[in-house]
């Protein structure tokens, strides 16, 4: 059986197409995905995004246990409720998933995939032997994305918290109320927009959707959400990365931190090793220059030299009214190549994978 939010009756009410997304009953859209899409770019939009894994890591080895654990160092976080974007990996340098981390009064959270959840989890609890450290799944918390130009001016206005959430930075998050109830809101997204995501308790979350809903902000589901990340030139774990890439592979080696050499954590040695005899491939943008939709799995060529590369992610832009997507290649791509579509080469222009930043095209 399908695991459900708590807002799974909301969803229904509004009138969402639910599909199985890693074992969860996820809205796919209201209706219309090119109206969610256009919406989070131009006013605001919220999805639910309660599927995700929150994990509160705390203990006196907290700080330790995830520099060891992650490619990122956690003592780059400066003070509660700053933010940080990593990869966890394997002892050959694979991605196990990639995560935002908070530091926060009692420790640190981590927000996890939710299709890695229990291989995340199981991870976790087997590096954590030699730690003094708790590891704490917060299912009693659901989590909303509110994205957009007009997203934050409405949330702060409906928390009442606005001198709090106006002063708050990017990759940055604030503590809203107290005790076991406080909710926790955060300057991050996966849309390339601005706005909150935002964790609250599961009691909570309907009420506080309602007013979303009653406010403007248009729901908004899964087939939104990735249209909006493959513009914005986001990966997605399973695309762009999975065990068997590295972040090398990934355009993430900048959040793998080098420094203080002193530093080990798992997967160093091996990504070290991958750096240091020079990549095979690498991830870029593509816009198609010909008809057709780009796909994952499309084969691409180049007339200069006899290589191949692999479309990861692909899909129609509705804010560039073209196709794009993202692809490995290998070093020797430039500028141009070609997709196979159908058995027939399709001319594509090799751009930097992010296509639109704040609704703006930026390549």
């Amino acid at each position: 059986m399908l695991k459900e939010t708590p807002l799974t009756s909301l969803h229904l009410e509004l009138g969402a197409k639910l599909v199985d997304f890693g074992g969860w009953n996820m809205p796919l859209h209201y209706g219309s995905q090119m109206e969610e899409h256009h919406a989070v770019r131009s006013h605001a939009g919220v999805f639910d995004v309660s599927h995700m894994t929150i994990v509160d890591i705390s203990g006196e080895d907290a700080k330790t246990y995830l520099q060891y654990l992650l490619a990122n160092d956690v003592a780059k976080l400066q003070a509660n409720g700053k933010a940080l974007y990593t990869a966890m990996l394997n002892e050959a340098g694979g991605v196990i998933d990639d995560l935002i981390v908070y530091q926060m009064a009692s420790g640190y959270r981590l927000v996890v995939n939710c299709a890695t959840r229990e291989k995340d989890l199981a991870w976790m609890q087997k590096q954590v032997e030699d730690f003094q450290v708790t590891i704490r799944e917060r299912d009693d918390y659901a989590m909303l994305a509110v994205q957009g130009p007009e997203a934050r001016a409405i949330v702060d206005r409906l928390l009442d918290a606005v001198s709090e959430l106006q002063a708050l930075k990017v990759f940055s998050g604030v503590s809203v109320g107290t005790g076991m109830d406080a909710w926790f809101v955060a300057r991050t997204g996966y849309t390339g927009e601005d706005g909150y995501e935002i964790m609250l308790p599961n009691k909570a979350v309907e009420t506080f959707a309602r007013s979303l809903v009653a406010a403007g902000v248009h729901p908004c589901g899964l087939g939104s959400r990735d249209t909006l990340r493959l513009e914005a030139g986001m990966n997605l774990y399973g695309h762009e990365m999975d065990e068997s890439t590295s972040p090398l592979l990934a355009n993430m080696a900048w959040t793998i931190a080098w420094e203080p050499e002193a530093r080990d954590f798992v997967g160093r040695a091996a990504l070290r090793e991958q750096r240091d005899a020079g990549l095979p491939a690498k991830l870029v943008g593509l816009v198609i220059k010909g008809k057709g939709v780009l796909r994952d799995g499309q084969a691409l060529v180049a007339k200069s030299c006899n290589e191949k590369g692999v479309i990861t992610s692909g899909s129609f832009s509705p804010t560039l009214g073209t196709s794009i997507a993202l692809a490995r290649v290998p070093m020797s791509f430039a500028n141009q190549c070609q997709a196979v579509i159908r058995g027939r080469e399709v001319d594509v222009a090799i751009v930097k994978p992010c296509f639109v930043r704040n609704g703006q095209k930026v390549f």
